[in-house]
């Protein structure tokens, strides 16, 4: 299958140069020339299949013409090699836990599944491949950990200072070998606009071999339309899906992970509507609720994965559906919190359910509780571990109450590695070609 670019200038490529370049270089993010579909039939039996089963299915539509059927399977089978599942919270919202993984948060699947599909296409190649990825908090535990010690390729963490958690911040930091943090003085937007023209700058691109592992990557976030498809399956085996349409509400930064919930329903999987639960950095609500997209500079909050003020995937979603605002408001509500309302909901869903939520799950359960109606089932996706972000946590609900998975505590032993950066291009570009 063929990718084209959003801005619709550059050349169509194939698979494995989308996912070796990254960015288009007419600054598009890559879409596949199409999106294939499920007969009804799978949906009828799905409930039989397992996780790995369902991905492997996934993704067959997606990369099966450009992948052996054998290293697809191998791919995918190891990059779920963890559960991802569906759990009751109450009478009709469930939690989809997606921090089982080996850094807790949900970008494990997409940045696991992108480093074993890149180190398939760079095979015998000698070339090593530079992967930049900016970060909010946990997409560069996910890629850093996903893609350590592989041989060709060096990995560099953009993340702005002081503003992931010190968990987060030290998953990335403190591994070494060819991992390299890199602490921006500035937003996450800074970061990512620093990644993105890396990629439009013509020596960098002579000199080096770049490529992303943001959501804007396509092996990034079409690979998290799998656990989409999986909650379908798990809540079709409870029976809780009888005359019931399904909702899925998406704590959303820079809206990749909503953006391959929309690709699964595109396929087929039965969804009735999405609800993106925002922050402070409500861009994409205050764009349903007028028609108008605006940009701005993000703002710091609780929920820090979040705060994104022009998210890179939004691209995507208007090309999926011609950048027609009714049609998109027909798939997709809005809603978002402050950070005093997330902390009432963090501290009423544990006194009422005894369920803990993480500052973003915590936006995805009220914008259920707040907007699913009676004949609905409501699905949040509950994106990181609480343990994450302990700090706040305990702020909230007081000492002792989550606790730190050993596999997380592990992290925290290490001795922190960053090099400190100023959010000037001209010095990340220095940076770069002296390493």
């Amino acid at each position: 299958m063929n990718y084209y670019s959003t801005n619709r200038i550059s050349p169509e490529v194939s698979l494995k140069e989308a996912v070796i370049k990254g960015l288009s270089g007419d600054n598009g993010l890559y879409m596949p020339e199409i999106i294939p579909t499920f007969e009804a039939g799978f949906f009828s039996n799905i409930e039989k299949l397992s996780f790995q089963e369902i991905g492997y299915a996934v993704a067959e539509k997606f990369f099966g013409g450009d992948i052996p059927s054998e290293k697809l399977k191998e791919i995918v089978f190891d990059t779920l090699a963890f559960d991802c599942p569906v759990v009751k919270v109450s009478d009709n919202i469930y939690s989809l836990e997606l921090f089982h993984g080996p850094t807790l948060a949900f970008k494990d699947v997409g940045a696991r599944f992108m480093a074993r599909l890149l180190n398939y296409f760079l095979g015998e190649s000698d070339k090593t491949v530079n992967v930049l990825v900016a970060t909010s908090g946990d997409t560069g535990s996910a890629v850093a950990n996903g893609f350590l010690g592989v041989e060709g390729i060096r990995v560099f963490v953009l993340y702005p200072k002081g503003k992931v958690s010190k968990i987060q911040e030290s998953q990335f930091t403190t591994l070494g070998k060819n991992i390299t943090a890199l602490e921006i003085d500035g937003t996450f937007d800074d970061c990512q606009r620093l990644v993105k023209t890396a990629f439009l700058d013509n020596e960098l691109n002579e000199k080096l071999l770049l490529t992303s592992a943001n959501s804007i990557n396509v092996a990034r976030f079409i690979p998290q339309s799998f656990y989409y498809f999986n909650a379908f399956a798990r809540l079709k085996e409870l029976g809780v899906l009888e005359n019931k349409k399904l909702v899925f509400s998406v704590p959303s930064g820079n809206f990749g992970n909503l953006t391959a919930g929309l690709f699964a329903r595109e396929m087929g999987l039965p969804v009735h509507r999405f609800i993106a639960a925002n922050n402070n950095n409500h861009v994409i609500f205050d764009y349903l609720a007028t028609g108008s997209y605006t940009p701005r500079e993000s703002v710091e909050t609780l929920a820090n994965a979040m705060d994104v003020g022009a998210p890179s995937n939004f691209a995507r979603i208007l090309d999926l559906y011609k950048n027609s605002h009714e049609n998109i408001k027909n798939v997709m509500q809005g809603c978002w919190y402050s950070d005093n309302k997330i902390r009432e909901i963090v501290k009423e869903v544990y006194n009422n359910y005894g369920y803990i939520c993480d500052p973003h799950g915590a936006c995805g359960f009220q914008a259920l509780q707040d907007n699913l109606n009676k004949d609905e089932t409501g699905v949040f996706l509950e994106t990181a571990h609480p343990a994450k972000f302990v700090e706040t946590m305990e702020l909230i609900l007081g000492k002792s109450t989550v606790v730190i998975p050993e596999k997380l505590a592990a992290f925290m032993k290490g001795t922190k590695e960053s090099i400190d950066l100023k959010s000037d291009f001209e010095e990340f570009k220095r940076f770069l070609l002296s390493v």
